[in-house]
Parts: structure tokens; sequence; C-alpha cells
């Protein structure tokens, strides 16, 4: 393998494993962390991909390949999967008797599988040991064996983990084929075979539409040849010696102010008659 393949696995976290082991799993088991988390041997992880993709391989026809996913993380990988080696997919829920039930539409009769988790996968795999289908696995350091033939041991959980593994099976079973060289990178992005929140999309999607309409609307622009607005008393042609300024401490007592009271006039603002005085 080459050092980049080694450097996607790692960052994928595909050698991580749970704090669980089965017994059959200790032969891929490296060691185990402080945490109690199992490390998967990642050198074991890439034969096995290889093995895999050479039983894929040599099956003539790729309809008779069928890969297998319930879990969601798994699903988007699969059929990218199935789209690129020309495989058959069942994503999400696997109705019981696909394999051993004739009466059913859609009943299948496939030659090899290829499960993402023999755990959560465990009715497809119960179904092939009837029909003697041999299957491929993804297992991680807790994944049972049973009716299992090849182990790909990897993490099985991690939305990353899962779509990484896909990718390289998949391109390892175009390079045997001859569809796609080794010589350059496989031009088809690991992103595809990730899981995709819907709303974690939409979240994106909204937040992509909120900086267009940022992007797109219009930015002020100061033109150094705009008039510029001038105090009230130079407008209409009234000249600025003419306007009176106001006084600085606001209003004068000593002008009359509040206080002050106004004279009696003659007229209705005479001051009112007192005693007995009439109008």
């Amino acid at each position: 393998p080459k050092e980049e393949d080694i450097q996607m696995m790692l960052s994928a976290g595909v050698h991580t494993g749970t704090r669980n082991s089965d017994t059959a799993m200790n032969e891929y088991i490296w060691r185990r962390r402080n945490d109690g988390v199992h490390i998967l041997n990642i050198g074991k992880t890439w034969e096995k991909i290889m093995l895999a993709a050479r039983v894929i391989v040599a099956i003539e026809n790729p309809e008779d390949v069928i890969a297998i996913s319930a879990r969601p993380y798994g699903m988007r990988a699969v059929l990218k999967f199935a789209h690129y080696t020309g495989a058959q997919s069942i994503a999400g829920r696997f109705t019981p008797g696909t394999f051993t039930n004739q009466i059913t539409k859609q009943f299948r009769e496939p030659r090899l599988l290829v499960i993402t988790d023999p755990r959560t996968d465990s009715q497809a795999v119960r179904e092939s040991s009837y029909v003697n289908v041999p299957v491929i696995a993804f297992c991680d350091s807790d994944s049972p064996l049973q009716y299992v033939d090849i182990a790909i041991p990897a993490n099985n959980k991690g939305k990353f983990s899962i779509g990484l593994l896909y990718w390289m099976l998949a391109r390892e079973v175009l390079r045997l084929r001859g569809t796609a060289s080794r010589a350059v990178d496989w031009d088809v992005p690991v992103d595809l075979f990730f899981h995709r929140d819907p709303e974690e999309l939409k979240k994106n999607e909204e937040e992509q539409a909120a900086a267009v309409q940022v992007a797109a609307a219009p930015t002020p622009v100061y033109d150094a040849t705009e008039e510029v607005p001038v105090a009230p008393g130079l407008i209409e042609g009234v000249a600025a010696s003419d306007v009176v300024a106001a006084p600085a401490t606001g209003f004068d007592a000593t002008a009359g102010g509040f206080d002050a009271v106004p004279a009696a006039a003659a007229g209705w603002d005479q001051a009112a008659p007192t005693g007995g005085e009439q109008w």
C-alpha cells in the first residue's frame, strides 16, 4: 500500500475498534489502548481488502454481487459501490426471505455478498448460509464471524471509515478489471461515499443562499463629486449673515423668561375681578 492510503485509513479511523472484542477477532487486534478501546491491525485490513477485491473480480457477472447495509452511515457507500462496480445493492432494511423465498417480488440469487456489519445485517448473513452464498464482511473488534468467509477488520461504525473502505474496495476492483490504472489516482473522490445528513445539508444550503444574497446586494458607492448637504440658512439663496444663531445657553430669563409676569392689558387679558365686582 502507498503511504497516502495508510494516511487516509488512519485519518478516517479505520483502525479504531470498540471496548469489547470477539474471540474470533483476536488475531486482527493489534493492541488495546489505556481507555480500553481495541486497535485493529491496519496491515491485515489492507491485505483483506485486496483479497476481497480478487474474489469480487472472479465473479463473471458483476450483478451477481450484492452489497448490503442496513446502517444509515453505509447506505450511500453501498449505492456508490454498486454504481461504480456494476453490482447490486440493498440499502436500508433487509426483507427476510430475499434469498430463500422465491414467491417474493424482491427474490434474488446472488453469488457473493458484501456486508457492512455482520451484527446489523445478521438476517442477510444467516440467509446466505441457507443458500451457500459466500460472505465478505467489514468486521469490528466485537463482530461475530459466524457464516462470514472473508472478514475485513475495520471500524464499521464511523461514516468516514465505512465510506473509505467501500471506496478502496471499489477502486481495487476496477484496477483488477483493468478499468482504472494504477499509475494515476482514481478520479472519483472519496467524499461521494460518505454519508450526508439531510439536516446538515439543508443548513449548508441555507448558509450558502444567505452568502449569495449578501454578495449580490449592491454596496453603497460614495462619489466625491456628489453635492454635500448645506446648512438651512444657506438654502434658497439666503445669505449666511441673515441667519441668526440661537443662544448657546438656552432661554434668557432677562429677556422675559418663564418667571416673568405679563402686564395686565385691556380686554380679555384684564385681571380677574375681586370681591363682589361684576364683569
